[in-house]
């Protein structure tokens, strides 16, 4: 699907839905949506977003998917038949997570915690040091296991796989991502 700067500026500020079920073992947490995602209603639609060919590689999906056009039916309930959901802190899409503000990320981790609380995940893995920093106020995290409030719940933050995080490379997120399915429970190939 092909969409022109005027199109996609149509979904400024549209939602998309959680992938969510109540088996989900490995929560994964973006930012927020980008309009693209919005526009297809699939999770890191763009192509050149890496989140898809990492957990492929990862060997967390046996194979790659492509939610460039929307997500396959069938790839959907892969997914929630693997455990795996994915959330973001922030509903509201923008063409750059640098639209957001401090209070939006605060937010949406009360949001986050409210989830968690609901869902009971084994792992919650934040896509992203900065907004991890911002939603759950804690300005010393580093990349890795947090210390969990949640009793059931590891928390970890884990490298965002947007393209404009240049310096993780599709290794290391595949490394990153491994790990904390691992952690949940979620075999690997």
């Amino acid at each position: 699907m092909r969409f022109t700067r005027d199109e996609l500026k149509r979904f400024h500020g549209k939602t998309l839905p959680d992938l969510m079920s109540d088996h989900v073992r490995l929560l994964f947490v973006g930012i927020n949506p980008g309009l693209r995602t919005v526009a297809v209603q699939a999770h890191f639609a763009p192509r050149g977003n890496r989140f898809w060919p990492a957990l492929y590689r990862a060997g967390i999906t046996d194979r790659l998917i492509d939610a460039s056009s929307g997500f396959a039916p069938d790839d959907r309930e892969y997914l929630l038949d693997r455990g795996i959901g994915i959330t973001n802190l922030v509903e509201r899409a923008t063409a750059n997570a640098a639209e957001l503000t401090a209070d939006e990320l605060v937010k949406g981790g009360q949001k986050l915690h409210r989830t968690i609380r609901r869902f009971s995940p084994r792992v919650v893995a934040v896509l992203g040091i900065t907004a991890y920093r911002e939603a759950f106020d804690d300005r010393r995290a580093t990349a890795g296991r947090q210390a969990s409030p949640y009793p059931a719940t590891e928390l970890w933050v884990v490298p965002n796989p947007s393209g404009r995080n240049a310096h993780a490379s599709l290794p290391g997120l595949a490394a990153a991502y491994g790990e904390v399915a691992r952690a949940a429970g979620i075999p690997t190939r």
